[in-house]
């Protein structure tokens, strides 16, 4: 994949915009590749060039590429006020929830039906989905979709006002649970040790919700990038985004690391021969 300026809006130009309606609500998702599904859900403050370049990533180990459009600018550098007033508008938004400890948003519902959708366009044993920040647990509220096999949860932030909460029902995560249990299946998740939107407590209540279907993975601060669009700079003080813009774009960095397991998982679990 040729590099690409992460301080640059991107022009998504080597995506198909497709506008896909679902239970009766239409978004854009931006699709691209070929082979089984993966959902790839942006993080705050939108479709950022860190996001796309992820996305790109997603593409190239073998699958099909979709990428709803959830909020923000298709694109476009977080610059640090249009990225704020992005993030206040989600935090009133009926689709997110953004309080609700012990709720799932209700955009999950159309997410569980793109992942049907994307699964009966792409064939295969099924579809795999991150999250991120905002959407991180999105994921795996999707896994009471049956064609959802490989969840990953990067960074969840939701609920904003309760460290320890988990943003999904308690009958929801039940019913997840007793899947993975019954199917073999399990969650991966990723944070840094010093996020202040996703702490320690919340990968606690996690790993008590889900026991060892529970995959954590938490990176060193010091793994971070600090070379930050202006959103990120003014308003995300510690590390956070671990695929994304705090991602180290060299061999060997941690966040590599972590990116190259998630594609691996996404792989073992779509039944896609492993890379060498």
């Amino acid at each position: 994949m040729p590099k690409r300026s992460m301080k640059e809006d991107d022009a998504l130009e080597d995506f198909a915009r497709r506008d896909i309606t679902l239970d009766g609500v239409g978004k854009r998702v931006y699709v691209a590749g070929a082979g089984p599904a993966v959902i790839v859900m942006t993080e705050m403050p939108g479709i950022s060039p860190h996001v796309a370049r992820f996305a790109r990533w997603v593409r190239d180990a073998g699958f099909t590429l979709y990428m709803p459009s959830l909020f923000g600018r298709d694109g476009a550098v977080p610059g640090a006020e249009e990225g704020a007033a992005i993030f206040q508008r989600a935090c009133v938004s009926a689709e997110f929830r953004a309080l609700a400890a012990n709720e799932s948003s209700p955009v999950t519902r159309w997410l569980r039906s793109l992942a049907r959708f994307a699964h009966g366009e792409c064939g295969g044993p099924g579809v795999g989905a991150i999250g991120m920040c905002f959407t991180g647990n999105f994921a795996l509220t999707m896994m009471l979709e049956p064609s959802m096999l490989a969840p990953v949860l990067s960074q969840p932030s939701l609920p904003l006002n309760n460290p320890a909460g988990i943003e999904i029902a308690p009958d929801e995560v039940r019913a997840v649970r007793e899947r993975l249990e019954r199917e073999d299946l399990t969650v991966m998740a990723y944070r840094f040790e010093g996020d202040k939107f996703c702490m320690a407590q919340r990968f606690a209540a996690y790993a008590e919700a889900l026991g060892d279907r529970f995959i954590a993975r938490v990176l060193p601060d010091s793994a971070a990038n600090t070379d930050l669009a202006p959103f990120f700079a003014r308003h995300v003080t510690t590390p956070h985004s671990v695929v994304t813009a705090h991602l180290i774009d060299e061999a060997g960095q941690p966040t590599i690391a972590a990116r190259d397991e998630i594609l691996a998982f996404f792989r073992l679990r779509l039944a896609l021969p492993p890379t060498h």
